[in-house]
């Protein structure tokens, strides 16, 4: 008999704090080690050599201009890049310990513990209820109570039940720009992930809007651990615990590019004190 999928992924903890003792007194457990990691589409280098370690209960940021890697990467942590064609990695990712390419490892089972939320606000075209409850209606939970109960849970969460409790049954393609991408957050939290990936999800979006999404962030933290892309850096520096900085490296003589990840710290060494001339450049708006 195949062995279920699920039991290839480490089982889930939930983090323990002593009372009495800053939460900053201890170090936060590993939640993927990122280890030489390069990426191709067919010939072409997208990224190269990235290590990493990203940490549970954690916001991190991956800032950097157009054409670094730094979707490239986010998408590496919850193979996404398997869905294009000629896309390969080289290197090692670890998650909670496990290797994440294991050939035991299912794709549908990884994206089902590591969601993933889109630049652009993507809901299904049906009912705001029915977008929720798709994800744990895949998962087999049928029960009506249940399925309530979850989604009421996920909108609450996503700050957006109270905006919309009255018109469950109303298409999700209705809402505004803000409540649609809150509407995706919700439609991620609803099967209950460890990990949320944020492929820049405010860049559509207005201030007022960007404002509710990164507060939604910040309270949700607790229970997740979140990785976003952004090219705001002023969001980075509101939300992120850490950041990592990444550029683009130019070979002249062969007159290829590729992405690499220059310098990795808490948020606050980043801008307030890199250690690298060209992070200095980036944060200080001397490079674009």
């Amino acid at each position: 008999m195949d062995q279920p999928e699920y039991e290839v992924l480490p089982k889930l903890h939930v983090p323990q704090t002593a009372v009495g003792v800053p939460a900053e007194s201890f170090a936060s457990p590993a939640v993927f080690n990122v280890d030489g990691v390069s990426v191709y589409y067919g010939s072409f280098r997208a990224v190269t050599n990235v290590s990493l370690t990203i940490h549970e209960n954690e916001i991190t940021a991956f800032i950097g201009p157009s054409g670094c890697g730094k979707t490239t990467v986010l998408r590496t942590l919850n193979r996404m890049n398997d869905l294009i064609p000629g896309a390969r990695m080289e290197g090692k990712i670890h998650y909670r310990g496990a290797g994440l390419y294991d050939t035991a490892v299912s794709p549908t089972a990884v994206r089902r513990r590591i969601g993933m939320v889109f630049q652009k606000a993507n809901p299904f075209p049906k009912s705001i209820y029915d977008n929720v409850a798709y994800g744990p209606r895949i998962n087999g939970i049928r029960g009506k109570g249940q399925l309530d109960e979850i989604v009421e849970r996920s909108l609450r969460q996503a700050a957006l039940w109270d905006e919309v409790k009255d018109r469950l049954n109303k298409s999700g393609l209705g809402l505004s720009g803000g409540q649609a991408q809150r509407l995706c957050i919700a439609r991620a939290l609803a099967v209950k992930p460890d990990v949320v990936l944020m492929d820049e999800p405010c860049s559509a979006l207005d201030p007022i809007a960007t404002g509710r999404i990164e507060d939604l962030m910040q309270e949700i933290k607790s229970k997740y651990t979140i990785v976003i892309v952004t090219h705001n850096m002023q969001q980075a520096t509101r939300v992120s615990d850490r950041t990592a900085f990444y550029s683009v490296l130019r070979d002249e003589k062969s007159e290829t590019r590729t992405g690499v990840l220059v310098e990795y710290d808490r948020t606050v060494n980043i801008f307030e004190n890199p250690k690298d001339d060209r992070t200095q450049a980036y944060v200080t708006g001397r490079i674009g």
